[in-house]
């Protein structure tokens, strides 16, 4: 029996509305209602979030100005649920949909292994449900790369790192470990994350009997001549990346993480030269650059 569990969810939008009203949607069926649900609204339209206010009156909601970013905007619900003592944090992302029974197995799991300090659900194609979208993430140490899970031989296992899609975490976790690191804005924030929650002493796991169901990263998606994905997500990719590395020397190969990052931007470089999309491959040298001299984004 759970009891006690008082979750907050956090929840980002970014220009997002109706997809993150469905979210909300959904989490209002949930079996498990010990939660309060926080909104991070980056770049906030008033009339929008006051829109969503209404159907969802018990959301509460922080309107930013700006786009801090996945980082930046969840560290505010963060920092909310710790001062205000909810004894788990989930970071679920707004283009997600969530059965109605998905909290109760996480929060089981939790039961049943003391040196947990997070999980994520099942997390599955909207699109397609039967095709598995996320199941964790797994840590090539000797390359540096990561890479996710699709095709799991077994369930309930424990994982390398946890994506920010969903991750429910225990907030006394949160306290020894740190907030999410602002300085990735968006991408890989999640894998440095876990690394910082294993080096903690602490367990990752991925819970079969839990599942949500996830749209894709439209906020990533830009409809151009260069094509679907924006200029920038390929320049958060690549800085992003050598951040996580250079952060995390101490468990990376040296001589096999610089051969996977020279293959990696070879094969972007050549493939946005073919295809024409100047943009991008600006941006990817500009994201390496960025990442080699441990540099925000400036315009």
């Amino acid at each position: 029996m759970i009891q006690n569990n008082k979750i907050a969810i956090i929840i980002v939008n970014w220009k997002q509305y109706e997809l993150t009203k469905s979210c909300l949607s959904t989490l209002k069926s949930s079996k498990f209602n010990d939660f309060q649900i926080i909104l991070i609204d980056n770049e906030s339209n008033q009339k929008e979030l006051n829109d969503l206010k209404n159907q969802f009156d018990q959301v509460k909601t922080f309107p930013n100005k700006k786009n801090l970013g996945f980082t930046g905007a969840n560290n505010i619900g963060i920092n909310y649920a710790i001062n205000n003592h909810f004894e788990y944090v989930m970071l679920l992302n707004n283009d997600t949909e969530t059965d109605e029974n998905f909290i109760i197995p996480l929060l089981e799991f939790f039961q049943e292994y003391n040196k947990l300090g997070a999980v994520q659900p099942v997390i599955m194609d909207f699109y397609q449900n039967k095709k598995v979208w996320n199941a964790g993430g797994s840590l090539n140490k000797f390359f540096g790369y990561t890479s996710v899970v699709k095709k799991p031989k077994h369930m309930n296992r424990k994982i390398d790192w946890i994506t920010g899609c969903c991750i429910l975490i225990k907030t006394e976790v949160i306290k020894k470990v740190g907030l999410l690191d602002e300085s990735f804005f968006a991408y890989y924030e999640d894998v440095d994350w876990s690394i910082r929650i294993k080096k903690a002493g602490y367990d990752l796991a991925v819970v079969k009997s839990s599942l949500i169901y996830h749209h894709g990263s439209k906020a990533s998606k830009n409809e151009s001549s260069e094509g679907m994905l924006s200029p920038f997500v390929h320049y958060l990719n690549i800085r992003n990346h050598i951040f996580l590395l250079r952060k995390n020397k101490d468990i990376f190969n040296f001589i096999g993480s610089i051969l996977y990052q020279f293959f990696k931007i070879f094969s972007y470089s050549l493939y946005f030269i073919i295809r024409l999309r100047t943009n991008k491959l600006n941006m990817v040298y500009k994201g390496l650059i960025d990442g080699l001299r441990n540099n925000n984004f400036q315009a």
